[in-house]
This record gives C-alpha cells, sequence and structure tokens, in this order.
C-alpha cells in the first residue's frame, strides 16, 4: 500500500543557539579537562537528551552547590545565576565555570546598572521559578525587583516610584506578547527606563518568526523541544497565535501522536534553542516512515554568531 503524501515545512532557523552550543561545549571540554565527575548546577540547557548524553559522559546534575564536593569542578547553567551562588562558590575555594549566556549576562549587567548605578527600581517581564528569572533578580537586593509576568500584572502592579522605574526581560519570551506588556507598562509609567536594545535574544526572535512563516502555511506543527523548556513553549504559543491551531511540543519522535496528524496535509516542523538537530532528523526519519515526503525549508533568517568559551578552557 502506497504511504500516503506529506509536505514538511522545515523552519530555519531553528534549533540550537550560540549560548547553547557554548554551554554543551563548556561542559565537554571541562570533562576533557579535569575528568568526570563535573558537576553542574541545575541541567545547563532545558533538553532531556542534551542533559542525558552530557550525564553519560560524566557530567552529574545537582540543584545546588550543597550537593558539589569540595575537591570537584562545578559549572553554572546557560541561564545564569543569582550573584550568591559564584560567591559561596569562591568561599568554598570551589572550581567553578559560568556557562551563562552572553547575552543573560548583558540582562544582569542592566539590571545592576539601574539599580546600583541610577537608584531605579526594576521591573523583570519573564516567568515565575524560571531559573533564568531567578538569576536576573538575584544581581540586585531583595526588593528591589517586581515580577511581571502578564499583561494584567502590568495593568495593576504598585511599584515604589521614588527613585524611578526600569525594566528588563527574560531572553526567551513571546517577542509580541512581551511587546504588549511592555506597551502598558510604558502608558503607566511614561518615564520607564527600557534596554537601549531588546532584552529577547535573537535566537528567540529569530525562531519565532521562521515559526511565524511555517505555521501560516501549515495544517500543523511540531516544535521538538523539552517541556521546562521556556522558548521552545513559546514557539507552540507563537503557532497558535498565527493562526495555527494544532501546534504540539514534542520531546522526541516517539512522542508523536499519529491520531492526531490524521487529516494533516502539510506540517510545520521547528526545534527550540536547547534542541539538537538530532532530533530533528529523528522526526524526519518516523514521518517518512509512514507518509511520503516533500520536504520545503523555510527560512526568515540566518545566523553566524559564535561566543568564546571561558579562557579557563581554551588551552
Amino acid at each position: 500500500m502506497s504511504k500516503p503524501a506529506l509536505t514538511v515545512l522545515l523552519a530555519a532557523p531553528r534549533g540550537f543557539c550560540a549560548g547553547v552550543d557554548r554551554a554543551i561545549l563548556i561542559v565537554e571540554r571541562a570533562l576533557e579537562k579535569w575528568g568526570a565527575p563535573v558537576y553542574v548546577r541545575h541541567e545547563i540547557v532545558h533538553n532531556r537528551y542534551v542533559v542525558e548524553s552530557l550525564r553519560a559522559k560524566g557530567a552529574v546534575f545537582v540543584d545546588e552547590l550543597e550537593e558539589v564536593p569540595d575537591d570537584a569542578p562545578v559549572i553554572f547553567s546557560a541561564h545564569g545565576v543569582p550573584k550568591s551562588v559564584p560567591a559561596e562558590a569562591e568561599r568554598r575555594k570551589l572550581v567553578y565555570v559560568d556557562a551563562t549566556c552572553p547575552l543573560v549576562s548583558k540582562v544582569h549587567r542592566e539590571a545592576e546598572r539601574h539599580f546600583f548605578r541610577e537608584g531605579r527600581h526594576l521591573l523583570l517581564i519573564g516567568h515565575a521559578g524560571h531559573p533564568e528569572v531567578e538569576g536576573t533578580a538575584g544581581q540586585v537586593p531583595d526588593g528591589a525587583v517586581t515580577l511581571v509576568e502578564t499583561v494584567e500584572d502590568a495593568e495593576r502592579i504598585a511599584p515604589p516610584l521614588a527613585g524611578g522605574l526600569a525594566y528588563v526581560t527574560q531572553t526567551t519570551l513571546s517577542v509580541d506578547d512581551t511587546a504588549a506588556i511592555i506597551a502598558v507598562l510604558k502608558r503607566r509609567f511614561p518615564d520607564i527606563h527600557g534596554p537601549k536594545q531588546e532584552d529577547i535574544c535573537y535566537a528567540t526572535t529569530n525562531r519565532q518568526e521562521a515559526v511565524k512563516a511555517s505555521a501560516a502555511k501549515a495544517d500543523a506543527l511540531l516544535v521538538v523541544g523539552s517541556p521546562n523548556s521556556s522558548n521552545s513553549n513559546r514557539l507552540v504559543d507563537v503557532a497558535r497565535q498565527a493562526g495555527c491551531a494544532k501546534a504540539l511540543l514534542i520531546d522526541r519522535a516517539a512522542e508523536i501522536d499519529w491520531n492526531w496528524m490524521v487529516g494533516v496535509r502539510t506540517v510545520a516542523v521547528s526545534a527550540g534553542a536547547s534542541a539538537p538537530e538530532k532530533l530533528i532528523e529523528e522526526v524526519l526519519e518516523a514521518l517518512s516512515a509512514r507518509y511520503t515526503l516533500t520536504v520545503t525549508k523555510v527560512e526568515t533568517a540566518t545566523e553566524a554568531i559564535e561566543f568564546k568559551l571561558p579562557r579557563v578552557l581554551v588551552a
């Protein structure tokens, strides 16, 4: 029996960004330099396949520094950490490497500048409990930050006005949703200060634009990414907002719901910034086992950004 035809719109850019590439390479280089085990505080990036692959090579993932032995090297995840974490590592004289994405570090410096130099209260646009939000809030003292998660939050917050206000954002948010929140803040607080360049990173923006372009032409959209990946979840949101109601987040090809695929003639495929291309290849193989595929790339931008490794690992 012949297989039904299926058009696959492959969104580009997709998958790994420069910050994720750098973070994973930091763990691999640390294992080469110091040998296993190398400890990592929190998941280095939010992807199960990546974490399990590094665990198999000798990385040990922990929640807090207290779980790290005194004689073991430790790496801080790409999402960034509060200032208290490297301070504690230094107090214990631990060997540590900070794998914070440079674009997240930029937001940290903005937060510090607004509070310490300008004396402003910070409105942090982001998701409660996300490690990037905790890391950014942890650059300034307790009480210096008010979290804003939604347009509704922006409408009702009552921050202290003495000394002025500034906002910064998590780097992996929906571009459109964040713009709506910022619009409310600027309407309510006309003198609020924002970043000179948007905090949402280039990779988040590019992947969302590619999904918009793909979703507009598709019956359904599959996003490869782990459920705790903020930027992957936002791709699903963006697809639905772009008019593609059938949008699904999957960790691996094995999670494709084939009943969900019934009636689909064109499917768009993308991946969050922490998902490797190997997982996209798995999805295409799974689709090709059931369909005769026509694969078309939908490219909205090209990326050539690279971030340098910490000097301690370059030798």
